[in-house]
């Protein structure tokens, strides 16, 4: 079985966020992920990941803003979705990825995603793709400086109207051209599968890359538990495993999905049937 990091921005949505590290490590994750940490303090997520044994695998730099006002802003209020591929931002993009390294460096994380952005409706991404691929190979540069991987995301527009990267074809062509060994793919099975399918296949053929860096999960449509919906995820545990096992992958599958009974108290615990199994 793949090793899981529980994703506590979507689960444990019942309790303030400082309390989800403890749950998790209850419910026996070892590892967690979430999506920004810039509302608190480092040494204060650091404690928390100390105090219950749990190791930081992933985070994301900021999707837009320089602060922790503005970044908060720019993704609950403003809709940025990133700034990796948007003209006009290469500052804004380059201090989130400082921030970003000054966390991991705190945190001992190994990963940062960077996201890519929205697609104005006056451009395309052809014409972006050169600013893309110049951003990720600046942020690979620092980020290997520091002992740390950069991850992009494939992402399906019908969650994320207009993001910019939403194939993994496309994802690994990013990557060949920026040419960066620490520059990696986050393979999120939903999107995949809602933008792609033929989600075992594509995992047979791009795993033994070298070039996945992490997977996350979650049920497809719903974005609820992993065994709700229409991907078979015994199945695609078995296929990772092998895929591992031959290629000598270690990664962390993010369990970045909505639970069902999520804001009941217990909500994200009765639905983890799927990974006691």
């Amino acid at each position: 079985m793949p090793q899981f990091a529980a994703n506590l921005s979507l689960m444990y949505p019942e309790l303030p966020f400082l309390e989800r590290f403890e749950a998790a490590a209850k419910d026996g994750f070892e590892a967690v992920e979430y999506l920004f940490p810039y509302a608190w303090r480092p040494q204060e997520l650091a404690a928390r990941l100390q105090g219950n044994g749990l190791q930081q695998v992933l985070f994301n730099a900021p999707a837009g803003g320089t602060d922790a006002d503005s970044i908060a802003h720019a993704w609950d209020k403003a809709g940025v979705r990133g700034t990796a591929a948007v003209a006009g931002r290469e500052a804004e993009f380059r201090i989130g990825v400082q921030m970003a390294l000054d966390y991991a460096d705190a945190l001992d994380c190994p990963r940062i995603h960077l996201m890519a952005g929205l697609v104005p409706d006056d451009q395309t991404r052809e014409e972006l793709q050169p600013l893309y691929v110049a951003n990720l190979r600046w942020a690979a540069a620092q980020a290997a400086s520091r002992g740390r991987d950069v991850l992009i995301e494939p992402i399906n527009t019908r969650d994320v109207p207009g993001f910019f990267l939403n194939r993994q074809d496309h994802a690994h062509e990013v990557v060949a051209a920026v040419g960066a060994p620490n520059l990696k793919v986050q393979m999120d099975l939903y999107h995949c599968q809602i933008v792609e399918g033929d989600v075992a296949m594509k995992i047979r053929q791009y795993l033994p890359t070298g070039r996945v860096g992490h997977f996350q999960i979650a049920g497809v449509p719903e974005r609820h538990e992993p065994d709700i919906g229409e991907l078979n995820y015994a199945y695609v545990f078995k296929v990772i495993d092998e895929v591992s096992a031959a290629c000598g992958w270690q990664g962390w599958v993010g369990c970045e999905y909505r639970p069902l009974k999520g804001g009941q108290p217990g909500g994200t615990s009765a639905g983890l049937g799927w990974m006691r199994q």
